[in-house]
């Protein structure tokens, strides 16, 4: 079916781009997280509009930068003192063209709308690199599980899925995990919906194995990264067999990221959490990952416990009023930004370069500014972007989803197999459009296009909706 839209009267793509740049900040104010990871994904795709002049003629930049639908809910809850606590709740259902809504939860006080759009708006693509057909979304809330008791976050959980169960569905939208949701908040989530819906069905990914989770879902974020990473080397090629890696963070994705790099025979040598950095000059081994994730994982602990147990270690804090992050001042090899968004500022990509880093790969959301960013490509080292890097992890959702839909469970090595492959593929996909486009070895050029050209066909084809 073909649609007849009126003319922009914009000539040229980047005055195009620009305009709606204007409407999308005046549109959502004071939400700088969601301007910047707009404006990355506008400056790819000036290489695009120029032979899609459809893509001008039927908005589709305005309409890809407005959420479908955004849901905002009170959560109430008691503590275990019998007090009363409000939260709120959110939910970014951002694009449906390719599949059902996909993406995390997040529960942590930084939570806002500005943070949940950019997060939502970033899955659209990375959703949409994975050759799985979902489409992009986020939620979750402002609510701390840090410090709360389980029957607190049970608690709270089953309120907040009391009003989400209403607008999510194996077919509508699939929730995950985030930041602050593991395996015990999706436990608790999956079960009020389960009580409320009354019906077992794929509606949360990263469950429990004994109620329809897949192997190597937890895993899948840092090996994904890593084996991005990999394909990287092979492009120069080189390998990642003996290289000296940071890695931040000290959650589920850092933890896997260092397992898959001694896997391949690299030396991971850092953790981190909020409070500082561990630097382990002799290397990181099996070891000292099992003890790090007994520490986060069941004793949900400090990193800074690390140098107790480990006397050669070295903790570093960090102040978040600096314009650089210690971590990133040690020399390396390769560095896996796993934490958060934007943990990566101007003077650490400048200490990084420094100290002779040649790779960058984005394990967290965005976690360089543009700034970084622009040095990374700049200094034309080895650059894999979030978006594409860390795909592996919904990846390995649409692989859960699958298996609850045949009503199966793949082994192990089927599930990492597939995993593999895809990220091999999502690697290939950045590659040759970023070469196509005239932008060789730039992927963050790569998987912009990549990603933007499957949604934004598919929105041309069914129609203004």
């Amino acid at each position: 079916m073909t649609v007849t839209m009126t003319s922009t009267g914009i000539k040229t793509p980047a005055a195009y781009i620009d305009e709606v740049m204007a409407i999308v900040k005046a549109k959502n104010p004071a939400e700088p997280e969601f301007h910047q990871a707009v404006q990355e994904v506008f400056d790819s795709l000036r290489l695009v509009l120029e032979n899609h002049p459809e893509f001008i003629e039927a908005k589709i930049l305005e309409r890809i930068t407005e959420p479908e639908r955004v849901l905002m809910f009170r959560v109430p809850w008691f503590d275990d003192q019998g007090n009363i606590q409000v939260n709120r709740g959110f939910r970014i259902e951002m694009n449906s063209a390719i599949g059902p809504y996909k993406g995390g939860l997040r529960f942590h006080p930084s939570v806002n709308l500005g943070i949940l759009k950019f997060l939502a708006f970033e899955q659209v693509f990375k959703n949409s690199l994975t050759t799985l057909p979902m489409g992009g979304g986020k939620g979750g809330s402002d609510f701390d599980p840090k410090g709360k008791s389980d029957n607190e976050v049970m608690r709270f959980c089953q309120s907040f899925m009391t009003e989400l169960c209403r607008h999510i569905g194996p077919d509508t939208d699939v929730p995950a995990g985030d930041i602050g949701v593991g395996g015990r908040e999706i436990g608790y989530l999956f079960g009020q919906y389960k009580r409320l819906r009354n019906e077992f069905t794929g509606v949360l990914t990263g469950k429990g194995l004994a109620w329809g989770g897949s192997l190597i879902r937890p895993e899948a974020t840092g090996y994904g990264c890593v084996y991005f990473a990999a394909e990287m080397m092979k492009t120069r090629k080189d390998t990642l067999e003996g290289k000296t890696c940071l890695v931040s963070g000290s959650g589920n994705v850092s933890q896997y990221t260092v397992e898959k790099l001694l896997q391949l025979g690299a030396r991971p040598v850092t953790f981190s959490d909020s409070d500082g950095v561990v630097y382990d000059p002799d290397g990181i081994d099996t070891e000292k990952l099992a003890w790090v994730m007994d520490l986060k994982n069941v004793r949900r602990g400090r990193i800074r416990q690390y140098t107790e147990k480990f006397k050669k270690a070295m903790f570093m804090p960090t102040d978040v009023k600096l314009d650089h992050n210690p971590i990133w001042n040690i020399k390396a090899d390769c560095a896996f930004p796993s934490a958060t968004q934007n943990e990566i500022k101007k003077k650490d990509a400048e200490n990084l370069l420094k100290n002779g880093c040649k790779l960058v790969a984005e394990g967290a959301n965005m976690p360089s500014t543009l700034e970084a960013t622009k040095l990374f490509l700049d200094a034309k080292i080895m650059y894999g972007p979030a978006k594409a890097a860390n795909a592996g992890g919904v990846a390995t959702s649409g692989l859960e989803m699958a298996q609850n839909s045949q009503r199966l469970n793949w082994t192990r090595e089927e599930v990492d197999d597939r995993l593999h492959k895809i990220m091999i593929a999502i690697h290939k996909n950045c590659y040759e459009t970023a070469e196509k486009y005239g932008t060789p070895g730039n992927l963050v050029n790569g998987a912009n296009i990549g990603g933007f050209l499957k949604v934004a066909n598919a929105m041309l084809d069914q129609g203004l909706v």
